[in-house]
């Protein structure tokens, strides 16, 4: 870091909210309160939430990541499903294994589990709006096997290609982190092109997704550059960065933590915001907070509220 600047002002927009949602929040105590009641190893399939700094923390106090059941040396230990959720047949596998199953999948994904399992139970077409390899998608495809009338789709160029029928039925579904504006336009695409299809519902979309895009949009109205915190495998957080570029920031950085601040790049600039993905830690961005304070002699924050977040979802037990 340079010598601290003793600039007239330098502004800091926060975005509000930002950082943990309900869902990441759930994932995580349920982690810890079965290392609180078994010790370790507790075993997680695939990374619990897409953050370089949680798993990194769990994994020195015994947390163990697998991407499939075979890695688990000790079938008596709980093995806990990840925020993403997971296809159906990793339920059937636990079962058969005997595994002492925890799902901290979270419960708007469970939500969409359900409405592609009952689209499928009405025989429609159903088209996926998210990344074929991300494991939410994975999960959700997951769930109706090999159903032969689902696609998986991730522009207005696939949605505009897609070949079922113009007048059968067709269910829509979506990843939850995704651009809410790019569902919109995928989405508008496909009720133009075909004549009997699903709306989707506000419950479609993840409330922590829609604010956090929101806050960020709102936050690119009183500066150009834009800091989100999170790491590179956060598929919500990456999208925050996408947004802010899209609401007409010149430049907008995706870190990890301080470490990665782009300093030099702020040298002559009078305003920074500031957000963070729905799986990165608060103590993160404060970490960033603290480094402003001290770069900056003339530090004044600014909070931009566009929403009060109070969501908690029950846990099972463990």
């Amino acid at each position: 870091m340079s010598q601290k600047i003793s600039a007239p002002f330098f502004d800091l927009y926060l975005a509000q909210p930002r950082g943990f949602c309900g869902g990441v929040r759930r994932a995580i105590n349920l982690v810890e309160q079965a290392l609180q009641k078994y010790g370790a190893p507790v075993y997680v399939r695939h990374e619990i939430v897409h953050n370089k700094h949680v798993v990194d923390s769990l994994r020195r106090r015994g947390v163990v990541f697998v991407e499939d059941f075979s890695e688990v040396r000790d079938c008596r230990r709980p093995v806990i499903i990840s925020a993403h959720g997971a296809p159906a047949d990793v339920y059937r596998k636990a079962e058969d294994l005997g595994l002492k199953l925890i799902d901290a999948t979270c419960p708007l994904v469970e939500k969409v589990h359900k409405k592609i399992r009952r689209l499928a139970e009405n025989g429609q077409n159903i088209v996926i709006i998210g990344k074929a390899d991300h494991p939410e998608i994975i999960g959700t495809a997951g769930q109706i096997g090999s159903y032969p009338n689902c696609r998986i789709i991730r522009s207005t160029k696939e949605a505009e290609a897609l070949d079922f029928s113009v007048n059968a039925p067709l269910g829509i579904v979506t990843q939850t982190t995704l651009s809410i504006e790019d569902v919109v336009q995928i989405s508008a695409i496909l009720r133009q092109r075909f004549h009997n299809t699903d709306t989707l519902s506000g419950s479609d979309t993840c409330y922590a997704t829609t604010y956090r895009q929101a806050a960020v949009r709102e936050v690119v109205r009183h500066t150009s550059i834009m800091i989100v915190v999170g790491s590179k495998n956060s598929s919500n957080s990456r999208q925050l960065q996408k947004i802010a570029l899209e609401a007409g920031a010149k430049q907008a950085y995706l870190i990890d933590d301080v470490s990665e601040m782009p300093w030099d790049m702020l040298e002559g600039q009078t305003s920074i915001g500031l957000s963070a993905g729905a799986s990165a830690p608060e103590e993160l961005v404060g970490e960033i907070i603290n480094a402003l304070k001290k770069h900056y002699a003339n530090l004044k924050i600014h909070d931009i509220i566009v929403a009060v977040e109070n969501v908690k979802f029950k846990s099972p037990a463990v």
